[in-house]
């Protein structure tokens, strides 16, 4: 018997790059603050996963809006879009997370806005 676990979608780093880059969607990076000040997608907004499981809510630019969620490997963002989904939220999470995107030659910016590595 094979037991398939039901759960938000799960997209590629190039189909979460067109979908927040076209504005169809926001990109949730869901990181701590040192991994997102080593690197994170521009235009990327920050929860870390931490804060919103501890009940914080969204920041107001990722409010009633679908969200793409990202984390380093793909983990966090996994539980964080259920999570999210659970509150009643639209929400996919990247596979492979920020190294996966990284790897597809995605840009990664630091916190100063230079060349980012992922963390």
């Amino acid at each position: 018997m094979f037991l398939f676990r039901r759960g938000p979608a799960r997209i590629t780093p190039a189909q979460a790059h067109r979908r927040t880059t076209d504005g169809a969607a926001v990109l949730l990076d869901v990181r701590e603050q040192v991994e997102w000040d080593a690197g994170h997608a521009p235009g990327a907004v920050h929860a870390p996963l931490s804060r919103l499981v501890a009940g914080a809510a969204l920041p107001s630019t990722a409010r009633n809006r679908p969200l793409v969620v990202i984390c380093r490997s793909g983990h966090r963002s996994r539980q964080a879009a259920e999570l999210l989904t659970g509150r009643g939220g639209d929400a996919v999470d990247v596979k492979g997370g920020m190294n996966a995107w990284a790897s597809a030659g995605l840009p990664v910016v630091d916190e100063r806005g230079s060349n980012g590595r992922t963390a």
